[in-house]
């Protein structure tokens, strides 16, 4: 008897572990899931633009958000661009410090419909690291993107004529707002 009650008394200590280890790998695991796959609109990073060009057109639309209490003013250059699937693509942002101190942010970002992020990719963007902008100034922020080949391959994505880039800044305050926007972008 006793020692069915420590192998009982193990297993459920390993189950325990297991949960525990599990529960702390969830996070970069679905992080990992969504940069791979473009769940939730998870835009890609790209090393190198693509060998073709096609004709089929897509409008991309652009969306722009601001952190509430943030001292930012954030737009597009223009509201949209047409772009054929492979084109690569340069639009720019607006973003103006409208404090009278530097402020740090950053910016989330995903695209709608989800089922478009795993062809949305960037080579260049504002959006990959955290930046000071100086008070009462105002920067233009370049977006460099392409929309993959592949996407035209994809009988599920046929119906799409328009994407909607988004972005939201959101002020940082230190390594945990990293986390805090890697979040976002993951489930937006």
């Amino acid at each position: 008897m006793r020692t069915r009650s420590r192998i009982t008394t193990l297993v459920l200590s390993g189950v325990a572990v297991g949960m525990l280890g599990l529960a702390y790998a969830a996070e970069p695991l679905y992080k990992a899931f969504c940069a791979v796959t473009g769940f939730g609109g998870t835009t890609q990073v790209a090393t190198e633009r693509p060998k073709e060009i096609l004709d089929r057109v897509v409008r991309v639309y652009f969306d722009t958000n601001v952190e509430p209490g943030a001292p930012l003013q954030f737009r597009p250059s223009q509201p949209y661009v047409d772009v054929r699937i492979g084109e690569t693509m340069m639009t720019t942002f607006e973003l103006t410090n409208t404090s009278d101190e530097p402020v740090r942010a950053m910016a989330s970002k995903n695209v709608v419909p989800h089922k478009a992020g795993v062809y949305f990719e960037k080579i260049e963007c504002f959006c990959f690291e955290e930046q000071t902008y100086e008070p009462g100034k105002a920067v233009k922020l370049p977006v460099v993107f392409f929309i993959s080949p592949e996407m035209a391959k994809n009988p599920n994505t046929a119906d799409v004529n328009g994407i909607t880039l988004s972005y939201t800044y959101y002020r940082a305050t230190g390594p945990e707002t990293v986390a805090r926007l890697e979040d976002a972008s993951a489930v937006n």
